[in-house]
């Protein structure tokens, strides 16, 4: 009994032990709860409205960037890095010896698909100490705990490749995705160039921007050309999340979606692009300059069909560089056809054959006979002394006036291209009194003013210099130069107007009487421009040669060489503008003039100055003609078509600075072919090559004119 009572009262003993643990833990429950939501309540509350309050921003989607055409210049798209968690589960518990036999395998097959070293010029030992096997060694040597976590495989691949990827050796062994795989990807958006280094500069470049907003995140926003110019419309308008209360933890609740940027159709042709830079450094790299830039503009509507920039490499190669179409140079001569604009319209002289007297003149003199001259004459041979005296008629009296009548028409306008980085023209109003209020002589006065008229004193963008000569071309109407023609959004396009900086900065018969002095540059018997003649485009325009300046004074064993004009004379379709810059023995008619020629050759040589297309369809043709091409595919054509081939090919080869034989070849690739050894090619009838006016290893002469003939 005695023993019965002692089981009894030491149970109770544990059942009351027991019961104040419970009661004492649920008093502590109790008591937090209390302190929680009554003695720190304030503090609770703050860090959950913190929390509840905080608001993420969702970056928009970029917009592209398109050619004329459509074609993409930069979009976005999706790319991933592929990496492997060293320190996955799965991978710790293997045994060590398992463990490199396993991902020796799996090196293997990265060497060949993702190799650590550039396969085309690493050596054996480069090969052996970077190869995938010393890496994977690296990782498995070290303590499981201190692997790495995020070895990275490959950067900025497609998405679908993650899916190959796991399809390798020994990843494959792992089933299920997530985290039951030590594989895995980061996704992100990235920016990409599909004609690369083309037009680069006007297209422009993006980068990340770590602002107060997004300390952990960059946005991406342009740096340079149009990505720079328009970031605002490209960029769109981000969204916000904010944390909402869910069943385990927290989540992103979308409160404003982001709205996408817009899509930049532009005016940029690529096959115009292509020419144009072909050109500038085709010319650029015959003459060794040291850069050049080249602006085509359609002369109607103003739109900058091609944009090209080129500097000369450490190397010797040309690449796209610093662009100069809208930074500010000495024009030189090229000022004179807007000087005599100025002249013809205010009436100081009235026809292309009223005479001035070029004799010497505010320190200058012209050399060039006869020493009375036309005003066709003065700008064909470039009379510094004709130009200066047609404009002291007007502005002797008052040299101040001859800037106001420059911003009377626009001249200091800002043009607004879209060309990132553009400036206006710098030009020195004339006043009797300098800024601290000192006088200035009407002497210094004068001689500023007469080298105003003829391109010194002054600093004028290219661009700028352009759009009078478009306008000289356009009847006298200024057109705006621009590079954006409309702007595309989900909702549908946004077309941009063509506008104007003046609906007129002379009239039709003053631009009338411009062109015809302009026409005697290049066609002239005396013209400063005669290299630019060829009877295939009747090219018009002006030269112009400038000293560069260099550490705050001229440099006389350089030059800058400049050509502005239009073409076809009759009727212009395009205008345009080439600025190099190279050695002094050098001129404008061999440097910028041959570049603007051998765009309006290449152009007519494709048919893009005529009407109607050079090559037409052929009605009642039961088989299609196939031509030889350059690529070597047209047996696999005409297999694909079921058709016999039809061609003439060339089986003998000839070396650089041969004339090579392309009969039985296509246009385009016959022209490529000339083209590339330095011939001017003119083109009869359509179809496929069946003659050329050369023979086939005779020696090929840069600018030597050569006829192909087509038939279908």
């Amino acid at each position: 009994m005695a023993k019965k009572e002692s089981n009894k009262r030491r149970i109770f003993i544990r059942y009351g032990v027991i019961t104040s643990f419970f009661i004492l833990m649920g008093l502590g429950i109790v008591w937090n709860m209390f302190r929680t939501t009554v003695v720190e309540a304030s503090a609770w509350n703050a860090r959950a409205e913190k929390q509840l309050s905080r608001i993420d921003t969702i970056a928009p989607e970029r917009g592209s960037i398109l050619a004329a055409n459509g074609n993409i210049l930069a979009c976005n798209v999706k790319v991933c890095d592929i990496k492997i968690d060293m320190r996955h589960n799965k991978i710790k518990a293997m045994p060590k010896s398992k463990l490199i036999e396993k991902f020796d395998s799996l090196a293997d097959s990265l060497d060949k698909r993702y190799p650590r070293f550039d396969p085309q010029k690493a050596d054996a030992a480069t090969r052996k100490a970077k190869s995938w096997r010393v890496r994977f060694h690296e990782e498995i040597d070290k303590d499981p705990d201190r692997r790495t976590r995020s070895l990275t495989i490959a950067r900025n691949r497609p998405l679908e490749e993650f899916d190959s990827a796991r399809k390798f050796v020994f990843i494959r062994d792992f089933k299920g995705a997530g985290f039951r795989c030590p594989l895995y990807k980061e996704e992100h958006s990235r920016r990409i160039y599909p004609y690369g280094k083309m037009a680069n500069r006007s297209i422009g470049r993006v980068h990340e921007v770590v602002t107060e907003k997004t300390r952990h995140k960059g946005e991406i926003h342009g740096y340079s050309g149009l990505e720079k110019d328009l970031d605002s419309l490209l960029y769109g308008k981000p969204g916000y999340a904010k944390q909402v209360p869910l069943t385990k933890g927290y989540g992103n609740w979308v409160t404003t979606p982001p709205t996408p940027g817009y899509d930049l159709l532009t005016t940029i042709d690529i096959d115009l692009q292509d020419i144009v830079e072909e050109s500038l450094q085709d010319i650029c790299s015959d003459t060794n300059c040291e850069w050049g830039t080249a602006i085509l503009m359609e002369v109607s509507t103003g739109e900058i069909v091609a944009l090209s920039s080129i500097e000369r490499m450490e190397d010797g190669s040309y690449g796209e560089a610093l662009n100069r179409a809208v930074l500010p140079y000495e024009p030189g001569s090229v000022i004179k056809p807007i000087s005599m604009m100025i002249a013809f319209e205010d009436g100081l002289v009235s026809s292309v054959n009223q005479t001035v007297d070029c004799s010497p003149f505010q320190r200058t003199h012209d050399p060039h006979a006869p020493s009375v001259k036309t005003m066709k004459q003065v700008i064909e041979m470039s009379s510094n002394t004709g130009i200066a005296r047609v404009i002291f008629k007007g502005y002797a009296s008052d040299p101040a006036k001859y800037h106001d009548r420059l911003a009377s028409i626009g001249f200091f306008d800002r043009i607004n291209s879209g060309i990132a980085g553009e400036q206006i023209p710098q030009v020195r109003r004339l006043e009797p009194t300098n800024s601290k209020g000192q006088p200035i002589t009407m002497v210094s006065r004068h001689l500023d003013l007469a080298r105003q008229a003829y391109g010194y004193n002054t600093m004028i963008p290219p661009l700028y210099t352009l759009a009078y000569y478009n306008a000289i071309a356009n009847h006298g109407r200024l057109v705006r130069p621009h590079l954006v023609r409309a702007l595309r959004s989900e909702k549908g396009d946004s077309i941009i107007p063509i506008s104007y900086i003046r609906d007129q900065v002379c009239s039709p018969q003053t631009a009338e009487k411009v062109k015809q002095c302009i026409h005697e540059v290049v066609w002239g018997e005396h013209g400063t421009a005669r290299l630019v003649r060829d009877d295939r485009v009747k090219i018009v325009g002006k030269t112009g040669t400038a000293f560069p300046v260099e550490k705050g004074q001229y440099n006389p064993a350089k030059r800058r060489f400049a050509f502005a004009g239009f073409f076809p004379y009759e009727q212009p379709r395009y205008s345009c503008m080439v600025l190099v810059q190279g050695a002094a023995g050098l001129s404008a008619n061999r440097t910028s003039g041959q570049v603007m020629k051998q765009i309006a050759l290449k152009m007519h040589a494709r048919g893009m100055l005529s009407e109607t297309p050079r090559l037409q369809k052929t009605a009642g043709s039961e088989r299609p003609v196939i031509a030889a091409t350059t690529i070597n595919d047209s047996e696999r054509i005409a297999g694909t078509l079921g058709h016999p081939i039809r061609k003439m090919t060339s089986k003998k080869e000839y070396p650089a600075g041969k004339v090579p034989d392309v009969t039985g070849y296509d246009l385009r690739s016959a022209i490529n072919l000339l083209e590339s050894r330095g011939l001017n090619v003119s083109v009869q009838g359509a179809g496929k090559v069946m003659k050329q006016s050369i023979q086939p290893g005779a020696k090929a002469v840069r600018g030597q004119k050569i006829l192909i003939t087509l038939s279908i």
